[in-house]
């Protein structure tokens, strides 16, 4: 417990540094700070740092590009990598026996064919969200393209290189916006999910979970040709302040003593110069989950912030699985004036695709999105097949009163009901379920409908004014989903929960 007299230090990072906040908070302690963390995916960490980094005091990203990318007020000191972490697959142990992966070399095409003779589905972040989704699907580009040097503007132009990538895209079967959430997500699904792309840390500390509850195990499979590996780098945000700056470069060189790097290697980051681990632990580095400390790891050349961007965007609008969203939005008056408003907003800015861009959150003409306005009842259901109904559809949002009371069931089942008859291994399918207050209605009645129609459709709910978080998360139990907190920042936690689909 800190003293009143405590002082304050706020770090912006990425969630998989979660393990490593109570070595940090112990460090912080002997010189009397209270450290917090601020976990945000990689691209919200970069908006951060463009908009407004004045609220934070350090940034500890999984890769330097999106402190580079972010940092425009170059405001952004003493960066220096921690550890490193390579991005691969963790595949079921008998899954990848079967796929024939383990003990040998695996390409990336040899996952890709796995894909398209339907024998392999995995899980992924989102490229635009995540680094390690962005990593991964920068190491297919490379691999299928067959170059050893970095990506170029002409080479995304390559349209048989688009259409192979595509292909493997379509093996994704759940995205997110977080490694850290996509590993808890692994871990619920009772053996429902095969492999998972992420970073070895991740990968083992899941394994660790998988072993301590008598569950199998994932195989860690490295490809040969389109490995990307972590940085995570540490930066101070310089706002004037000397003490503070002082406390970090203690803190920094704390986090990279002897003895604090051999703490780090036991939670499963790789430490030392090229990421070779001094005093392994073959509890945590078990080569039976695939992990070779003795094999070279070369990574691919990173293409220049003009080209990831371009690839970011190409996977946005034309690469990545479609997504099949339905927005159940709450219409009941008590979201009149404010409420409204803000919800109207926040529509806007996934609808129109001027303003999602600048979140990388546009759509595709294969997307499908549904919008089911409800209070105590359903008020209409209203479809976008293409990205030129967008509009209309914006307009019909926008045209809408809030009035009456609230029932979220009625408009979940809606949701799942939209989608009984889909084939959704076709879609990242997603329910975003808004609503700011206690719901009428029945919970067993959605249980049952989601039983019935027996597929892994995802509720997102995001929960605004006098919303009911035991309502909601008895959705996202059920559902495997994921609760989003708008009651500061209606619009910032749509975009949020849209990067999840």
């Amino acid at each position: 417990m800190f003293s009143s007299s405590s002082k304050t230090f706020v770090i912006l990072s990425g969630s998989e540094n979660k393990p490593l906040e109570p070595l940090v908070k112990r460090i912080a302690k002997e010189s009397g700070y209270d450290v917090s963390f601020d976990y945000k995916g990689s691209i919200d960490s970069m908006n951060l740092l463009q908009a407004d980094s004045s609220r934070y005091d350090a940034v500890w990203l999984a890769s330097r590009f999106w402190i580079e990318l972010g940092d425009q007020s170059k405001k952004v000191k003493l960066t220096q990598s921690i550890m490193t972490s390579p991005i691969t697959f963790g595949i079921q142990k008998s899954k990848a026996e079967e796929l024939g992966f383990v003990g040998k070399d695996v390409t990336i095409r040899d996952i890709l064919n796995a894909v398209n003779s339907h024998e392999l589905n995995f899980m992924m972040t989102s490229a635009t969200q995540s680094n390690s989704g962005l990593s991964a699907y920068l190491g297919f580009l490379h691999a299928l393209l067959q170059k050893d040097q970095a990506l170029t503007h002409d080479d995304l132009q390559n349209e048989a290189l688009r259409a192979e990538v595509k292909q493997l895209l379509q093996g994704v079967n759940r995205s997110s916006g977080s490694s850290g959430w996509l590993k808890d997500l692994f871990l619920q699904g009772d053996g429902s999910y095969d492999a998972m792309v992420n970073y070895e840390a991740v990968l083992i500390e899941t394994n660790q979970e998988l072993v301590k509850q008598g569950k199998e195990p994932l195989y860690l499979v490295y490809p040969t040709d389109g490995l990307s590996i972590a940085d995570f780098t540490l930066g101070y945000i310089d706002n004037g302040d000397a003490d503070k700056e002082a406390f970090f470069k203690k803190m920094q060189e704390n986090l990279l003593s002897e003895s604090t790097q051999q703490e780090i290697g036991e939670l499963g980051r790789r430490t030392g110069f090229g990421g070779v681990v001094a005093n392994r632990n073959p509890n945590v580095f078990n080569s039976e989950w695939g992990i070779d400390l003795d094999r070279n790891i070369s990574p691919i050349a990173f293409p220049s912030s003009d080209v990831v961007l371009e690839a970011m965007n190409l996977y946005q609008t034309a690469l990545k699985k479609p997504s099949y969203t339905v927005f159940a939005l709450d219409y009941s008056g008590s979201m009149a004036n404010n409420g409204e408003t803000q919800l109207k907003k926040a529509m806007e800015t996934i609808l129109d695709q001027e303003q999602a861009s600048k979140y990388l959150l546009q759509g595709s003409d294969e997307d499908v999105v549904v919008a089911i306005p409800f209070n105590n009842q359903l008020i209409d259901v209203w479809k976008a097949d293409h990205l030129s109904d967008y509009k209309s559809l914006l307009e019909q949002i926008e045209n809408l009163k809030a009035d009456g009371g609230t029932n979220i069931y009625k408009a979940s089942i809606q949701g799942l009901e939209q989608m009984r008859n889909v084939d959704t291994s076709k879609y990242n399918v997603a329910i975003i379920l808004m609503t700011d207050g206690m719901s009428d209605g029945s919970y067993d009645d959605f249980a049952q409908t989601y039983r019935e129609v027996g597929k892994d459709i995802p509720v997102f709910p995001i929960m605004f004014g006098d919303a009911s978080d035991e309502q909601l998360n008895g959705l996202v139990k059920l559902t495997r989903g994921k609760l989003f907190d708008g009651t500061s920042d209606l619009i910032s936690a749509f975009k949020e929960a849209k990067g999840y689909n």
